[in-house]
């Protein structure tokens, strides 16, 4: 019973994933081949990958024992002004201003959070509802079309293949997969093989203790939210990429998806603990629940209500782990 106790809170995403796909296998016929059909597949990582870019920087900001709800407002900014700087620039600058523009939110994020001492969660949901505000008066609260195709093919476009679906071809590997992969890479080798990985599990587990240690905390604390904010904007590049549009009301709901996918990751909130496989699997878990509610046929507000009971779950689970942890030692 102990080690099942131990399975479901410390890897609350495989046990997840594991029930949903039992799910799609006793849905059967129709349902169970659509879901686990190559397409389908491929699709559900493609849908992802956005999320999973965003919770990379995210989960360095938990690890350090903070959080960023501004991540929404980053990105539907960043995804509008990258569209709308190709007026005066080349698309390239566009792209890169667009991120830039993330990663001085970032900054300023660090500023108040770590050096003003601030509460991160109210900070960050503060200027994330000051950025989505922005948003809509840089689009005047209507979407944002892009007309340069270079721009749609960046998200849209694949490699080593023709992006077509047919019986024994294979489409390809698509661009926001391979994005997403290097990303991957370059924070699994960030958070364990350099100094700067290793201080934030030593800032989220004690941060007195860090800073004694010699840690520079306040430095490194601010980092995570500069690259947090950095990740945020070119996923918003890329989802306005992808969608060939700029919206104010695509961020909505994805700093609460985002900052919960890592949790059921094994990222505890209480900072310290967890890792970049780890969030990516719970943010893939999000995706997975999606599309297989889409395949159901449930409808959008039963989804609604599912998602958020999902959520409620997840942050009492994360609660509950911490206390039996504390009553243990």
């Amino acid at each position: 019973m102990n080690n099942l106790y131990r399975l479901f809170t410390q890897q609350k995403a495989i046990v997840a994933i594991a029930v949903i796909l039992l799910v799609m296998v006793a849905a059967g016929g129709d349902v169970s081949r659509i879901f686990f059909s190559s397409y389908n597949l491929l699709d559900m990582l493609n849908s992802s990958t956005i999320l999973v870019i965003l919770g990379l920087g995210v989960t360095l900001t938990v690890i350090a024992g903070g959080c960023d709800l501004s991540i929404g407002g980053i990105l539907v900014v960043s995804g509008i002004l990258s569209i709308q700087l190709q007026n005066f620039m080349p698309m390239p600058l566009a792209l890169v201003l667009a991120v830039l523009f993330g990663t001085l939110v970032g900054f300023f994020n660090g500023f108040l959070v770590v050096q003003q001492k601030t509460e991160p969660f109210i900070i960050t949901l503060g200027v994330g509802l000051l950025l989505t505000g922005v948003a809509q008066q840089l689009s005047d609260a209507h979407p944002v079309p892009a007309n340069n195709p270079d721009f749609m093919n960046i998200s849209n476009g694949y490699q080593f293949g023709d992006g077509q679906f047919t019986e024994g071809h294979f489409p390809g590997i698509p661009n926001l997969v391979i994005i997403m992969l290097i990303c991957f890479v370059f924070f699994a080798w960030l958070i364990r093989y350099t100094s700067f990985g290793r201080n934030l599990y030593a800032i989220g587990g004690d941060y007195d203790v860090a800073r004694y240690s010699g840690i520079n905390v306040v430095a490194n604390k601010w980092m995570t939210l500069v690259i947090s904010g950095t990740m945020a904007a070119l996923g918003g590049v890329l989802l306005s990429s992808k969608l060939n549009t700029g919206s104010a009301i695509y961020g909505d709901f994805t700093a609460l998806v985002v900052n919960c996918g890592v949790v059921v990751g094994g990222t505890s909130f209480a900072g310290g603990v967890g890792g970049i496989w780890q969030s990516v699997l719970g943010l893939l878990l999000f995706g997975l629940l999606d599309n297989a509610m889409n395949v159901l046929n449930i409808p959008s507000w039963y989804q609604m209500m599912l998602k958020g009971t999902v959520i409620v779950a997840i942050l009492w689970m994360d609660s509950y782990t911490q206390k039996r942890k504390r009553e243990l030692v």
